[in-house]
């Protein structure tokens, strides 16, 4: 033996303490397929957004103006100088507008936050459903939203739903919270975004209060008082934060501000509660777009005609719903799950029923705020039939779900050869996902089942996204056959001439207004020009924003360059018209009826 073998061997450095280190820093296979679902919503989400153009050009005309006036931003005004707002309150003008501000008006700017909202409402719905019932049915419920083909419409357009989907998902997280813990912040948050809520889109955000109030004040950890003081401090923050713009905005001159969009009496309450409110839900409002469904004024609304949208789970989710509280009718008062069942249930009736019984001015589109709702259920209803070990129950679950998937593809895929195909494509992922189920294999059911909840949404969404999409009518378009299938929007531009659109662009120097147009085709000629229009009669041309003295007296102190005559409008926009065509010079524009104001201004 040598002295080398001698010599005592040095001991091995530990290596078990930065193994479990390293593991700790490992991510979990659940946090991996979460981050995988929020990536491929933002790449949904995202790409090609510019090929809508605006989108909705009047709420990005509104973002145009509050990018470059404070004033404008801060009331929603669809001009700069602050003619009048738009028809919703300014919370996602807010938002866009500042994106506007910052990376500078274009559709990239006005578009891509709702993207991020979209990202965002896939995160916290993810986290929420973890709490109650943990992280893959969180994957689950987040991936059911991201492909929900209205989301994916939403988060590629300029409207305010994008932002009320958001903070209604933000709120469910907050009560999620105070279900678990029953502290008081929670509840208090949750009615401050409900309230920030109701400043993007009015009543609409209010559907989801029963479900959310509800779920807590049946198992909410404290004791019946405290549960009940709670939520009278969350309906104050709720106040609150829905109250102080409406006040500022009444306790402001009317010389001072705009006028209220969307209204006869210029008060933004009437905004909030009539032309956005029960004006819909009664039929008293009910001009001005929508009415875009083809069935009546019932629940077959949300399957049927707009089935495509959201409507693909919602039977599943209701039978979700009625699994989940037979499975908790024994649990204790606070059992988180039947907490997470009382809201998302509550949401989805109560809002399932105001969209299906709506007799004034309404959309398709208005179901993305069923779409958080049909997926959380979905997938706490699959959890938790799981857990109960319910095979007979979880495989009728899952056959629902394929036949309602496989129904709406063929009712509005008017092509019968894909309709086909999808079908049979769900058929095989049925039978494997049952067989899978019978032999008691996770993933050779777990998999097929996925695949047959999310294949058709998904179609829909992916051809969503790929499609264009303006105006104030959208929807989710179904897949196409063939190239010339594909949905084209019309191109960005003012609805005017070049030669009327190059005038107004060069002529807004010394000018409050460059122009005056009737109604929302101002916001157009104002993108295309980056000139401030001003927009008589709001949105449709019918609201009493602009008298016809108070026309004569802007044109007599040098404020409006050029008259723009469109289509329709209240009596103020034809007595406008009149007398413009009758004291303006016209200017030969082509097809574009335009005339110049400039000589009628006052000699000073």
């Amino acid at each position: 033996m040598t002295v080398l073998d001698a010599a005592p061997t040095a001991p091995a450095p530990p290596e078990k303490a930065p193994d479990r280190a390293r593991s700790a820093r490992r991510p979990r296979p659940d946090q991996l397929a979460l981050a995988a679902v929020l990536a491929g919503a933002a790449a949904l989400y995202s790409i090609g957004l510019a090929r809508s153009g605006w989108g909705n050009a009047f709420y990005a005309g509104a973002a145009q103006a509050g990018s470059s006036s404070w004033s404008a931003w801060f009331y929603g005004a669809s001009d700069a100088p602050g003619s009048v707002t738009v028809d919703k309150p300014p919370a996602a003008l807010w938002v866009m507008g500042l994106s506007a501000r910052v990376f500078g008006v274009s559709p990239w700017s006005v578009l891509l936050p709702q993207a991020a909202m979209g990202v965002l409402a896939v995160a916290l719905l993810a986290a929420t459903v973890r709490r109650a019932v943990g992280p893959w049915p969180g994957v689950l419920a987040g991936l059911l939203l991201a492909l929900t083909p209205v989301a994916t419409l939403m988060f590629r357009y300029d409207n305010p739903d994008a932002l009320l989907t958001l903070l209604c998902v933000l709120a469910a997280w907050a009560v999620g919270r105070a279900l678990a813990d029953g502290r008081t912040r929670w509840l208090v948050l949750a009615g401050a975004v409900v309230g920030l809520a109701f400043l993007t889109k009015s009543l609409q955000a209010f559907l989801v209060l029963p479900g959310l109030a509800g779920a807590y004040l049946v198992a909410g950890p404290p004791r019946s008082p405290r549960r009940l003081l709670q939520l009278v401090a969350a309906g104050a923050a709720l106040l609150v934060s829905a109250g102080w713009w409406i006040a500022v905005v009444r306790l402001v001159p009317r010389a001072d501000r705009p006028w209220v969009g969307g209204t006869t009496d210029d008060d933004p309450l009437s905004l909030a509660l009539g032309y956005n409110g029960l004006g819909r839900l009664s039929g008293d409002e009910s001009s001005g777009g929508g009415g875009v469904h083809r069935s009546s004024s019932s629940i077959w609304r949300l399957v049927g005609s707009g089935g495509d949208e959201a409507g693909w789970l919602l039977p599943v989710a209701v039978l979700a719903l009625v699994t989940l509280l037979v499975l908790t009718a024994r649990a204790g008062r606070t059992d988180r799950v039947r907490g997470a069942a009382l809201l998302w249930g509550g949401w989805l009736l109560v809002t399932a029923g105001v969209l299906s019984v709506m007799k004034g001015i309404e959309h398709s589109y208005y179901a993305v705020q069923l779409a958080p709702a049909v997926a959380a259920l979905v997938a706490l209803g699959g959890a938790e039939l799981w857990r109960a070990g319910r095979r007979r129950l979880l495989a009728a679950g899952l056959a629902v779900a394929v036949a309602t998937a496989g129904a709406t593809a063929a009712l509005h895929w008017h092509h019968p050869a894909p309709s086909a195909v999808l079908v049979a494509v769900l058929v095989v992922l049925l039978v494997v996902a049952l067989v899978g189920l019978r032999r008691g294999r996770r993933r050779a059911f777990l998999v097929p089942a996925v695949l047959a909840l999310c294949l058709g949404p998904s179609l829909w969404s992916v051809s969503t996204a790929a499609g264009q999409h303006q105006s104030s009518n959208v929807y989710a378009d179904p897949p196409p056959v063939t190239a010339a299938g594909w949905h084209v929007g019309r191109p960005d531009g003012a609805g005017v001439t070049a030669a009327a659109a190059d005038l107004v662009r060069t002529g807004g120097a010394g000018f409050t207004w460059a122009a005056a147009t009737v109604g929302h085709h101002g916001a157009d000629l104002q993108l295309a020009t980056g000139q401030p229009v001003m927009d008589i009669g709001g949105f449709s041309g019918q609201d009493p924003t602009t008298t016809l003295p108070q026309f004569q007296d802007d044109v007599a102190q040098h404020r409006i360059h050029y008259y723009v005559a469109g289509t329709g409008g209240g009596p103020d926009s034809v007595r406008i018209l009149h007398w413009v065509r009758a004291h303006g010079t016209k200017v030969d524009v082509g097809d574009t009826e335009m005339y110049d104001l400039s000589g009628l201004a006052a000699r000073g």
